[in-house]
């Protein structure tokens, strides 16, 4: 029996997906241990093991392929944990990272204070060298004076280094330089070049990116050495590749260079499992995909069935935090999961979030020494959990401790506690609306169009009250929706890209030098794909894509390219067509007569894993099975008797009308009165009663 496994680390528990022998996979759960994460992982394997009529002992040993999907990057930066790290720039443009791109979200706002960069000016070294936009040398690197602040960060303790020189995209030969001087004068001190990571023209973006790679090298090298140590002292002897911003994964040995890829790659997984579980059903309508756990509520979109890619993640906020400048899965995240803290505000408001209870303590229903009202204790009082079947009855809720912590809130709202847990219940889901119409109706996509895939172990819980205020008429829960990343992880594929700056404008295209650029990025990924072969990946491809614009126009728009090489005029003119078309789609309105600007040209290598899931044929009984229990939950501020079953009843081809509660092993999905729920092989599928 060979087995592979994917983990994801969330702040409130940590997933597992085991599949066995190409199989469908089984799910784990347990809490994450934040000292030492491999223990909560290995928890969740024991767990997933036991399902699966084994031991964690002989399924570590027997894994080919671990999947891991960790926050430790992303939390590093939040509480400021990276590693002393110093920033060389060009003579004159120190405040690179001070001032970022300038922009201000409310710009008669005097009171915010000004952010503080991500490196501070303090370890900020300007360097005399100069290089112009064609690549010319205006001035020689002054390599003594290099030498010279190499030596006084060695004595102040510089644990990275990062180098964002001028125009390095165009002549690399100065910051490949300060390269070699930094391997010479700080030998083992690791540092990113910002032509290597990011070549892209705008200087913030690509120095914000050297900064926060460098930044994480110390940290994650350290961790996954770790985490690699723990998994071989349990027998394990596969690859442990990690899963990345981008949407796939990367062999942990290729992604210690770069591990920028790791910061908020967690989230980034979500859409990957819904886009295999979507397609499912066969429906080509546009997903919005939930992840709800215990301590954010994550969304993002995939249309057409493609994932909707940003390079505009921010770290901390759009202008006041830190951009990572490279492409990333889309995802908006908010503070509102089962573990979100409600509390009332000085003016008597109650609020829910963003303070989440996390693992430790936890909940109040817990029993674990948590004592503040969360949105699992107003779920417990409100009847939607079951305090005996929680985690497939492995944990047992409080429904006393739960009510005296929602009290809390109650007694100064003077409002009955059921009352309370109702609001806080609203409050959360309207928080999640909230996010779910920035990501959609903000940007001219009508919500009304498209189906919700919700995952997370708290996503059953309000899946389809959100999809009612929205005007969504179908929501899919998948049954593994309580490890959504993690089964994410699973299907994901290998995925690495490299990038390079060309100007071509469509009016006059240089085909030739498209065509050597295209040339030199398949190159760049060859060696990799000789890799990928030797570790047994003979599926793998490359995909081509550019960022192109209307002259005179600010910012660019991704479109793909469907061929690898320029032949004739003709695919100048499919490359024409084809950005029209992503600028009507994004903004409703183009230009077709007019000519567009080439900027940026990426190539993505793709190798799939594995094995996804087919197409179901098993059908099961039209009716519902009997009810487990028929216990009274409240809907619209009213307790109506509501009947519970167990999700493994439910096969294929089942329909259930609300009121109902399912309870599945790590979640629990509530159907409203009015809403019917089908079953199918890998998801529920309700049909909502709408408001909207």
């Amino acid at each position: 029996m060979r087995y592979r496994i994917a983990a994801d680390t969330g702040g409130t528990f940590t997933d597992v997906a085991l599949s066995r022998d190409g199989m469908d996979p089984v799910i784990g759960k347990s809490l994450t241990t934040r000292a030492r994460v491999f223990e909560g992982i290995e928890a969740a394997i024991a767990n997933a093991a036991q399902q699966c009529g084994t031991t964690v002992e002989e399924v570590i040993p027997n894994t080919d392929i671990f999947i891991y999907g960790t926050t430790h990057a992303t939390n590093a930066i939040v509480v400021g944990a990276t590693a002393k790290t110093a920033f060389l720039c060009t003579r004159g443009f120190a405040d690179t990272l001070v001032l970022r791109e300038g922009g201000k979200r409310s710009a008669f706002d005097f009171r915010s204070e000004y952010p503080k960069p991500y490196i501070p000016r303090s370890l900020t070294f300007e360097v005399a060298e100069r290089i112009d936009a064609e690549g010319g040398v205006v001035e020689p690197l002054d390599e003594n004076q290099v030498r010279s602040q190499l030596l006084e960060m060695k004595s102040i303790g510089v644990e990275a280094v990062a180098v964002c020189l001028l125009w390095s995209v165009v002549n690399p030969a100065h910051e490949n330089a300060v390269g070699r001087l930094i391997e010479e004068c700080l030998p083992g001190v690791p540092f990113t070049l910002s032509h290597r990571l990011n070549p892209i023209v705008r200087e913030y973006r690509r120095g914000s990116s050297a900064a926060i790679d460098a930044s994480l090298k110390p940290l994650m090298q350290t961790h996954l050495s770790q985490f690699l140590s723990d998994l071989e002292s349990k027998g394990f002897k596969g690859s442990l590749l990690t899963v990345t911003s981008i949407g796939g994964a990367m062999h942990v040995e290729d992604l210690v260079d770069r591990p920028i890829y790791t910061v908020r790659s967690g989230p980034a997984m979500a859409p990957v499992a819904a886009t295999v579980y979507g397609a499912q059903d066969g429906s080509s309508a546009d997903l919005i995909v939930c992840d709800t756990g215990g301590t954010t509520f994550d969304v993002s979109l995939i249309r057409a069935g493609q994932i909707k890619e940003t390079r505009e993640t921010w770290l901390g906020g759009r202008f006041v935090g830190n951009i990572t400048g490279l492409s990333s899965v889309d995802v908006q995240s908010i503070g509102s999961g089962g573990g979100s803290i409600a509390w009332v505000d000085s003016g008597g408001m109650l609020r829910v979030g963003p303070r989440s209870a996390g693992a430790e303590p936890g909940p109040a229903c817990y029993g674990r020494g948590g004592s503040e009202p969360t949105v699992t204790d107003a779920a417990l009082v409100l009847g939607f959990l079951d305090p005996a079947h929680f985690l497939g009855g492995r944990m047992s809720l409080d429904l006393n401790l739960a009510r005296q912590a929602i009290d809390r809130v109650a007694s100064q709202l003077s409002i009955s506690v059921e009352e309370a847990a109702y609001a806080i219940y609203v409050i959360a889901t309207e928080a999640m609306v909230g996010a779910i119409r920035e990501i959609t109706i903000e940007e001219g996509i009508d919500p009304r169009e498209c189906r919700i895939v919700a995952g997370g172990g708290a996503a059953g819980l309000n899946a389809a009250a959100m999809a009612s205020e929205l005007g969504v008429a179908e929501v899919l829960v998948p049954r593994t929706a309580g490890a959504l990343s993690a089964c994410g992880g699973l299907y994901a594929n290998v995925m690495t890209e490299t990038s390079a700056t060309f100007y071509a404008n469509t009016q006059a295209f240089p085909i030739d030098e498209a065509n050597e650029v295209l040339a030199r990025l398949e190159q760049s990924l060859s060696g990799m794909v000789e890799t990928l072969r030797q570790r047994g990946l003979d599926d793998v491809r490359i995909e081509y894509r550019l960022e192109a614009r209307y002259p005179f126009q600010s910012w660019e728009l991704e479109v793909p390219l469907p061929f690898s090489r320029f032949a004739t005029t003709k695919d100048v003119d499919r490359l024409r067509d084809a950005f029209h078309a992503v600028h009507d789609r994004v903004f409703a309105v183009s230009d077709p007569g007019q000519d567009i600007e080439c900027l940026f040209w990426r190539a993505r290598l793709v190798a799939p894993l594995g094995d996804r899931p087919s197409e179901t044929t098993k059908k099961g009984p039209d009716q519902a099975p009997r009810p487990r229990a028929a216990r009274p939950a409240v809907f619209g501020r009213e307790a109506v008797m509501t009947h519970r079953y167990e999700g493994n009843d439910l096969l294929p081809g089942t329909t259930v009308t609300g009121p109902a509660v399912i309870d599945e092993m790590t979640t629990t999905i509530v159907v409203p009165p009015g809403s019917v729920l089908r079953a199918t092989e890998y998801n529920y599928a309700i049909s909502v009663a709408t408001e909207a």
